[in-house]
């Protein structure tokens, strides 16, 4: 082997390990097209840069209005598998999305100081509605991974949109709560003094405020936290968005945690899509488990996008409150939503 084949066989195993160390998968073999739209924004970048790192992924569609294709130059620099793609412009958005396997959705505005998930709607939700429309018809068997906020609002607007032009499959739509969990895993690690690569815990709910739910009680490993501990852990992972904001004080929102825990869920997507067994990640879903027609909680992964809504497991007292408490708020949003679709 010459100098330069050993260099880069290294270069190789060095990336490889670096991504397995972080929960990535590695390449199966198949050929993996993922679009992102909004990829030029504050989340699409870091997004765009983890997605190349993905060896599950061969093709790497980045669209946004305008400047893709510097960001496009950029990431194809780095020397992974996957090859890269910029587009820019509504005229280019069709190409963007042919053939595409999953389709990841940062795309909007992002909060500012003193602006609720809510005060998002009005500009996200009609970005949301135009993209997937362009979605139905280039690529309508991909799976979506919604991060546009509101995520409780952009989700069933996305699901009304593909039920309108005869597409729609409700194993192939998420929610990407993801963030929550990473929060949640990142504050519990700290008050429990565990290594929070080995920390599990599941939120459910939406991903808003008090919609989100971490169930504390079911977290792994184990702690034995106060009542006083799991109520402040509980609330700071509701408003750790808020936390963000406010220390960026008006220049920005979590961009980066975002785009981090997008390239998770997205990982885990690929590796469902590649038949990896036993891949369940949290996500809002169309889902049974409440009375409410879209719901966070745990799902099982497949080549179909959710194999299974999992149920929601033990709750304590203090558990069962809050996801009583946020069922009027998640309502509401996800009823937002569809009359959004409807009424334009």
């Amino acid at each position: 082997m010459t100098a330069a084949l050993l260099r880069s066989a290294l270069r190789r195993r060095e990336a490889a390990s670096w991504m397995s160390s972080r929960g990535f998968a590695s390449a199966s073999g198949q050929q993996r097209k993922v679009a992102i739209l909004g990829a030029a924004g504050g989340i699409g970048q870091p997004l765009s840069l983890l997605m190349k790192l993905n060896p599950m992924v061969s093709h790497l569609s980045l669209y946004d209005i305008a400047g893709t294709p510097g960001v496009a130059a950029d990431v194809s620099h780095i020397n992974t598998r996957s090859e890269v793609k910029g587009y820019a412009g509504e005229d280019q958005l069709g190409a963007a999305l042919e053939g595409s396997d999953m389709v990841i959705i940062p795309a909007g505005v992002p909060r500012k100081p003193g602006m609720t998930r809510d005060d998002l709607f009005k500009i996200n939700a009609g970005i949301v509605k135009s993209l997937c429309e362009a979605i139905s018809k280039y690529c309508p068997n991909a799976l979506v991974n919604m991060i546009s906020n509101p995520v409780n609002s952009t989700v069933p607007i996305a699901a009304e949109i593909f039920k309108i032009k005869g597409v729609y499959d409700p194993r192939r739509l998420f929610g990407v709560t993801t963030l929550d969990v990473v929060r949640a895993k990142t504050f519990y690690a700290g008050k429990a003094n565990a290594n929070v690569a080995d920390v599990n815990v599941p939120v459910i709910g939406g991903h808003a405020g008090i919609t989100i739910l971490p169930l504390f009680s079911l977290a792994t490993p184990s702690a034995n936290l106060s009542a006083e501990e799991i109520t402040a852990l509980t609330k700071r992972t509701q408003d750790g968005g808020t936390e963000v904001v406010e220390a960026k004080a008006g220049k920005g929102s979590a961009t980066l945690s975002m785009a981090y825990a997008g390239a998770i869920f997205a990982d885990a997507c690929l590796k469902g899509l590649n038949g990896i067994p036993d891949v369940v990640e949290c996500s809002f879903v169309q889902s049974t488990v409440t009375e409410l027609p879209f719901f966070a909680s745990k799902v099982r992964l497949g080549k179909n996008g959710v194999e299974e809504v999992l149920g929601l497991g033990h709750m304590t007292d203090f558990e069962k409150q809050g996801l009583e408490a946020l069922k009027p708020e998640l309502k509401s949003s996800i009823e937002k939503g569809i009359a959004f679709v409807h009424d334009n």
